[in-house]
């Protein structure tokens, strides 16, 4: 019974002791308060709670997105890097692979699990032999068949987004997705609200509307926006950003914390002693579908019974 004990004893010290000495940095490509990385962070957290000592760096490149400031916060948070050494980089979203991982970590001794790198991570030259991570893909296809499900006969649509280098990746793959569908869809890049308000009024008679990211677009009031939408919504309005729903009549989203739960995983399991390069890489596979009911009746547009009783009703 007291070997017993002093077993348990020795146990619970030694992952404490490991817990305490192992290091864990998340960089974030964006800013504390933005839902998406706010998301993230949550599911990393919660994964590697106890787990390790986790410091974090926020690049806020969404904010300030320009090429000078992400090479210069990259600097920065590598500088960091060589000074605390950590076991594992957890790296969130496009900027922190294109600005510090590609540069500065690629085949490094330091492991990395990168997660919320849209579509594909090839352009990253993922996966190195210190990296693996998790790729995120929004579900634009299932939302055309919704779109055709409520609307009927499609051929033209607008994506109207924050002009971020995330949101030009996601266009480009709706473009091509769409016109493989018989959908042309065009984009209107926006960096302030009343630009955004401008162009929405403009792509009105279009049969929709996808909203992208408001992020990068700094002067967003979100009551200025959505009296705004309810006075003006003549077109169906969708999205892939759950936090868009109050300017969105249907949306099928992704999971953020999906993302930082499977990266906290990975790291944790990395930690435990498990190679990272035998990780594959992967992709997201959860989604929700959510329908914005005030918006639809004020534009009078009937949804589907398949969407009504498969969807999160707002507002």
């Amino acid at each position: 019974m007291i070997r017993s004990a002093l077993v348990l004893i020795l146990f619970l010290f030694s992952h404490v002791y490991a817990s305490e000495k192992d290091k864990c940095l998340l960089v974030m490509s964006y800013h504390q308060g933005y839902e998406w990385n706010d998301g993230i962070e949550s599911g990393v957290e919660e994964k590697l709670s106890g787990k390790c000592k986790l410091e974090k760096i926020f690049m806020d490149t969404k904010r300030h997105p320009s090429v000078v400031h992400g090479k210069s916060v990259a600097k920065k948070a590598f500088e960091k890097i060589q000074q605390i050494n950590p076991d594992i980089i957890i790296a969130a979203d496009d900027n922190a692979s294109l600005y510090l991982v590609n540069p500065y970590l690629k085949n490094k001794s330091i492991p990395v699990v990168f997660c919320g790198v849209n579509w594909t991570a090839e352009e990253y030259g993922y996966p190195y032999s210190n990296a693996t991570g998790m790729v995120e893909v929004a579900p634009i296809v299932p939302l055309l068949k919704n779109i055709r499900r409520t609307i009927g006969d499609v051929r033209r649509g607008v994506y109207l987004s924050a002009d971020v280098i995330t949101e030009h990746k996601d266009f480009e793959r709706y473009k091509a997705d769409y016109a493989e569908r018989g959908v042309k869809l065009v984009s209107r890049f926006v960096s302030t609200s009343d630009h955004w308000k401008l162009e929405f009024l403009n792509y009105q008679e279009y049969d929709f509307i996808v909203i992208g990211n408001n992020s990068g677009i700094n002067d967003w009031n979100i009551k200025e926006i959505r009296d705004f939408v309810l006075r003006n919504s003549r077109a169906l309005i969708v999205t892939n950003y759950q936090w868009m729903m109050p300017y969105a009549m249907i949306g099928m989203t992704k999971s953020a914390k999906e993302q930082g739960e499977w990266a906290g995983d990975v790291a944790a399991a990395v930690l435990d002693g498990l190679a990272i390069n035998t990780i594959p890489v992967t992709i997201n596979k959860s989604w929700n579908l959510y329908i914005n009911t005030e918006l639809l009746d004020v534009a009078d547009i009937k949804l589907s019974n398949r969407i009504l009783n498969r969807a999160h009703k707002t507002w």
